[in-house]
């Protein structure tokens, strides 16, 4: 059964989206992408330079066919994330945008009204926008009607690995949003990932879990295979929790 997961007008096997910032040298991080088979990669446009063909970062990904996801990260408010928007895609020809507003540097918390602002100035300008945001029911929906292909709550701040800290508020918008909701943020092991694709969410993103492991290729290869089980999970419509035994071998019809 094919089982690809789609958003805007992208078609992508893997259900696992890899960051690319925190890992030790470029080699390590290439291993890790192949070995994650993610098809779509995230990449911090201040930490990049676009316009250098010899950038580290840039010919370490040579030839892998990833859909390359450059976020806003460092931006404190839509001025500034629009702005950096703007040069990515002049520099890069891509209009793929992963939005992200965070003006307060310590649990960097996504803006909500601030990111709202930058997206609908985005979306108007033919972005393809994936918003960073808190676990919010109500934000989730006011960006879906703008016309978001998906959105990316947290689960727990950026690289805390603390995992799905938000999980019911997350079952909710997974329940109520009509496109994919990608939980990106705070996924610190592969059990964090199998159980937000258990819950129904479309894909996950990783990395600092990742890149900040004693051995990256192995832990990438540990979170892909996560993700497939728990989407497996998923499509197979899980047993509920009951909260009395249940004898696994029946009383009835017996020899």
């Amino acid at each position: 059964m094919k089982d690809d997961l789609i958003i805007s007008n992208k078609r992508l096997a893997s259900r696992l989206i890899l960051g690319s910032g925190k890992f030790s040298n470029s080699q390590l991080m290439r291993k890790a992408i192949i070995e994650s088979k993610t098809q779509m990669v995230t990449m911090a446009l201040r930490r990049i330079d676009l316009a250098n063909p010899e950038d580290d970062f840039i010919n370490s990904i040579e030839g892998l066919n990833l859909q390359f996801l450059p976020n806003t990260s460092g931006a404190k408010n839509s001025e500034e994330a629009i702005r950096l928007a703007r040069l990515s895609q002049r520099a890069t020809k891509n209009n793929w945008i992963k939005l992200e507003v965070t003006p307060e540097p310590k649990y960097l918390l996504p803006d909500g009204t601030e990111t709202l602002k930058a997206t609908e100035v985005l979306l108007k300008e033919g972005f393809v926008v994936l918003p960073y945001i808190n676990a919010d029911f109500i934000l989730g929906k006011k960006l879906e009607e703008l016309g978001c292909p998906a959105i990316m709550p947290l689960g727990s701040p950026i690289g805390s690995n603390q995992g799905l800290k938000t999980l019911e508020q997350l079952k909710i918008m997974i329940k109520e949003s009509n496109i994919p909701v990608i939980v990106d943020a705070g996924i610190g092991r592969p059990s964090d990932a199998a159980l937000a694709m258990e819950i129904g969410a479309e894909a996950v993103l990783v990395n600092t879990a990742i890149a900040v492991s004693s051995d990256p290729i192995m832990c990438a290869r540990a979170f892909a295979l996560a993700v497939e089980a728990g989407r497996l999970g998923y499509l197979a419509k899980l047993a509920t929790e009951k909260n009395y035994a249940s004898a696994s071998s029946p009383l009835k019809g017996l020899l």
